[in-house]
């Protein structure tokens, strides 16, 4: 990816301004006394988690706030990321962990996922409206906000389907803009690792100005983001040859754990030159130039092996570790004061994102068939497999003479907002109103690039010397197709899988493709809203909140009919389907006496495609004394079947199992997924209680813990597609139908197809801790602020398969136990100076796995055996350094932020034993630090 902006140029952009822009000064505003929900929900009118717009109303549902000034003080490289460090949010989609996601189309995207219950459970706003999905699942893709303007980020860790409308299951992250900024600010920076590869660079610009005599504001920001990526995985931690497999001296009752983990492990049945893998030539192994050898196998158990030559097939450097990025953003916001009472605004932003990535090689285990004619064999092999009257024999290989499979995803995203609010008197008091329309396009251009055709590979492979006198009319000894001696017209060009760098470049072109779809994401929404205090009781007024809400969600695709079918991966079919929402709610706030207050809403919801339903919430706080206060929550939630789960057309993914009627050998196969029009809304019950304690003896002190517990009915799930092929096995005829064996068009002969269905009961429990404490502290002040959770359950239960709880799993999918967040922070007029340090405790790979190394008891398929089943937590450190600087009149604040301080390697996780093991780094993509110690300077002026 070539950067179209180069850093100096907007850094010089951005110091001409300073100099040069006309006096729009504003001062900042003052930090709060401290920094806590409590303090900013006293602060604000407007409380996230309720409709109710009163001075000073606390909600029972607890409440994390992050404002721009602890945002700005740790120097995160984007929003996202420091988001994603709060203790609640665990397993989100990052550009990282979705970077293998081709037909998924995430590749690129930053979405929240709270609670662990999937990120198409959080609902994230923008000043409390919706934006249009950067996916088809409706992703909202937080890299598409102003990040220069976002005043605060207020996450609600509760139900909140009531107040806010479909998806709030697990909760509600809001990112609040500054809409009244006066004045210019920017910021540039530049990022690496200590490694010195993976840069980055972002810079931002933001303006805004009064008209009018005050009563208008306009309001402009654009921000550049560029990462060069790190398309590999240059770190040691990830060339010891790790990886979980199938034991090789396990036998049923004999005592041995059936799977082990293990370094200077790898396949056995596949190298970057190819291997032949069955007749009396196994193990010939070809090397660079087609240099014939004997492969060494250590101790096999297909598809791996331990020892031998184990590192000549190491391909899981061949990701990348930090995709490509190059993103840019404009945002725009016109308000005007018509009356006191009436505010109008409109506002359009717009978003464009180019992502690439390395998806790793093609493997082919095995499953390569070649012809003992065929003319790309060294003269010795094709003399030795006469001699044995071998006609064919099955190759297995990496294909290093393919290119490394990428992820090449483009999206572009406008919005549009126009609206109206403001007060009048009602019942004696001040009622607020809004009412707004709000229009997304989200495009996309999904491309998987340097892709394999599965036909013209297999015709290109089968290469033949040509005979005198053949329909092509090429000289006799020319390399041919095989096929093209009968099909002279069909355009095969050979193509060498014999050996490393043998591949012409005229075969590469002819099996080389880049299949891509294109969608188009469309959303309307039409809200009102209103607050007000109906009367007065002798506790306080009983406040009302009404509104309701129009929602049109659409989808279209286009893919052209060569990249439908016939790909190693991609297969893209387009994709059509709509639905509308309409929906109504009531929410109350009654004071009953001093220090005690209810809260409850009422919403009624209709979808086009599953009818109507009803979500309701209720609450209450107590408050027996200033010092503490106890609140509790109880809530039906919903989450609609999102377009990708209802309209899905379908697309397949070429990825290995282990297939229990084949001697658990590992194949290839054809995973297809497809939507379910028949989808019904997910159906969330759920519950919390708290308390909140700021001891009046110890000012400055403020604590909260809060328990919660989700229980979602009819959850939208799929079964994997080896469980599906293991359940098939054991006689359960429900899954066979999925499985469909013999030849397909995706060059193997297994396909699986994996469809959504609201089968599942999933079920969440945990309890949150929030602290905070500021103090004096020589010629400054000091904040300390610490978050914990504590995952206590989280299971998701087919009906199918036994539960099994992933709270302690830190392996792909899995939950850990504890996650927390420690900083401090000193700062005073000119200097601030951060310290952070996040949390992971450790864990298992699987909590039904049985550990042991001997006397093993029986293995099955719900509670395997394992020799080692640990997984070790970590501990980082994030530190930063802001200090202000006078310049020709001008103040500058510089910074140096440093994550992973002590350069912490990732714990190791070992991949298997089948899926994608073979190409996958070393650890959990979305739970570790990846990069290492990584270091960013920057610059900030405000005028």
């Amino acid at each position: 990816m070539t950067r179209s902006t180069p850093i100096v140029s907007t850094a010089a952009l951005a110091t001409a301004l300073l100099w040069s822009a006309p006096a729009l000064a504003q001062d900042a505003p003052p930090a709060p006394a401290a920094p806590t929900a409590e303090t900013y929900a006293d602060a604000e009118i407007t409380v996230t988690g309720s409709r109710i717009q009163r001075d000073g109303f606390r909600a029972p549902t607890p409440l994390t706030v992050l404002n721009s000034e602890d945002i700005e003080s740790s120097a995160p490289a984007n929003i996202a990321d420091y988001v994603n460090d709060i203790p609640s949010l665990v397993g989100s989609v990052t550009p990282a962990s979705s970077n293998l996601n081709i037909s998924a189309g995430t590749a690129g995207v930053n979405a929240l996922n709270l609670r662990a219950l999937g990120t198409a459970r959080t609902l994230v706003l923008l000043d409390g409206q919706r934006s249009v999905g950067s996916t088809m699942t409706g992703l909202v893709d937080v890299n598409t906000f102003p990040q220069g303007l976002i005043k605060s980020v207020e996450i609600v860790t509760g139900g909140a389907s009531a107040a806010y409308g479909s998806d709030a299951v697990s909760g509600v992250v809001n990112f609040i803009l500054d809409k009244d900024y006066t004045g210019i600010k920017g910021s540039a920076e530049y990022g690496i690792t200590t490694y010195g590869d993976a840069p980055s660079y972002r810079a931002t610009l933001t303006a805004g100005t009064a008209f009018a005599g005050g009563r208008g504001h306009l309001l402009l920001n654009g921000e550049i983001a560029i990462k060069d990526g790190l398309h590999s995985v240059p770190r040691e931690w990830n060339q010891q040859g790790w990886y979980m497999i199938n034991n090789p001296a396990y036998a049923e009752g004999n005592g041995a754990p059936e799977r082990l983990v293990v370094s200077g492990a790898g396949l056995s049945l596949a190298t970057p030159g190819g291997i032949i893998t069955d007749t009396a030539l196994r193990g010939t192994v070809f090397g660079p130039g087609g240099a014939v050898g004997q492969f060494d196998y250590g101790t096999v158990r297909n598809p791996w092996m331990i020892g031998g030559d184990w590192e000549s097939t190491q391909v899981n450097s061949f990701q990348s570790l930090d995709p490509a990025e190059n993103r840019k953003s404009l945002f725009g916001r016109l308000s005007f004061e018509v009356s006191d009472g009436l505010n109008l605004f409109v506002q359009a932003s717009y978003a464009k994102s180019k992502n690439l990535g390395n998806l790793g090689i093609q493997l082919n285990q095995a499953n390569v068939t070649i012809q003992s004619d065929n003319a790309f064999l060294p003269q010795s092999v094709r003399d030795e497999l006469a001699l044995r009257g071998i006609d064919e024999f099955k190759l297995g290989t990496t294909n290093a003479n393919l290119p490394v499979r990428k992820n090449d995803t483009r999206r572009e995203l406008q919005r549009y907002v126009v609206g109206a609010n403001g007060e009048f008197d009602l019942f004696g008091s001040s009622a607020r109103w809004d009412v707004y329309y709000q229009k997304g396009i989200s495009r996309t251009r999904e491309m998987a690039r340097d892709i394999s055709n599965n036909a013209r590979l297999a015709l290109a492979q089968d290469a033949v010397f040509a005979p005198a006198g053949n329909a092509l009319g090429v000289p006799e000894g020319t390399i041919v197709c095989r096929s093209s001696l009968t099909s002279p017209d069909n355009g095969c060009v050979p193509f060498n899988r014999i050996g490393i760098g043998t591949a012409s470049q005229e075969g590469l072109d002819y099996v080389i493709g880049n299949p891509f779809r294109r969608q188009k994401f469309q959303q309307d929404v039409f809200a009102a809203n209103l607050s007000f205090d109906a009367f007065e009781l002798p506790a306080g007024p009983v406040s009302v909140a009404i509104g309701g809400e129009h929602r049109r969600e659409k989808v279209s695709g286009e893919v052209d009919e060569e990249f439908q079918t016939g790909w190693f991966v991609g297969n893209f079919l387009p994709s059509f389907g709509s639905y509308n929402v309409s929906e109504a709610y009531l929410e109350l706030a009654v004071p009953v006496f001093e220090g005690f207050d209810l809260n409850g809403a009422i919403r009624g919801t209709d979808y086009s495609t599953s009818g109507y339903v009803t979500t309701w919430k209720a609450g209450l706080t107590w408050e027996p004394i200033p010092d503490i206060r106890f609140r509790a929550t109880r809530s039906r939630d919903i989450r609609a079947p999102n377009l990708g789960e209802l309209f899905t057309a379908g697309s397949t993914r070429i990825n290995v199992l282990i297939d229990p009627t084949q001697n658990d050998a590992s194949v290839q196969f054809a995973g297809t997924t497809r939507g379910n029009p028949l989808l019904d809304p997910e159906k969330a019950d759920q519950w919390g209680v708290g308390v909140v304690l700021q001891p009046r003896f110890i000012p400055g002190l403020a604590f909260s813990a809060d328990y919660y517990d989700i229980k979602i009915n009819g959850a939208i799930g799929t079964v994997a597609a080896q469980t599906i092929v293991d359940r098939c096995a054991e006689g359960v005829q429900a899954f066979c139908s999925a499985v469909v064996r013999g030849p397909n068009d995706f060059g193997n002969n297994l396909q699986v197809f994996e469809s959504p269905f609201n089968f599942a009961v999933q079920r969440a429990t945990g309890i949150d801790f929030e602290g905070s404490y500021r103090l004096p502290v020589g010629s400054g002040d000091l904040t300390l602020r610490a978050m914990a959770t504590r995952y206590i359950k989280n299971y998701f239960d087919n009906g199918i398969d036994a539960p099994t709880d992933t709270v302690g799993q830190n392996a792909p999918g899995g939950t850990p136990k504890w996650l927390y967040r420690i900083q401090a922070n000193w700062a005073t007029d000119d200097f601030n100076f951060n310290l952070t340090g996040r949390g992971i405790s450790s864990g298992v790979y699987d909590n039904s796995f049985v550990e042991c190394t001997s006397g093993c008891p029986a293995s099955t398929v719900t509670n395997r055996t394992i020799n080692d089943n640990h997984i070790a937590g970590a501990f980082y450190l994030d530190t930063s350094l802001t200090f202000d600087v006078a310049m020709a009149g001008k103040e500058l604040e510089f910074y140096l932020a440093v994550n992973n301080l002590l350069n912490k390697d990732p714990a190791i996780v070992a991949p298997g034993p089948a899926g994608s093991a073979y190409a996958t780094p070393a650890t959990n993509q979305s739970l570790y630090d990846l990069l290492g110690r990584t270091y960013r300077v920057g610059i900030r002026f405000k005028l």
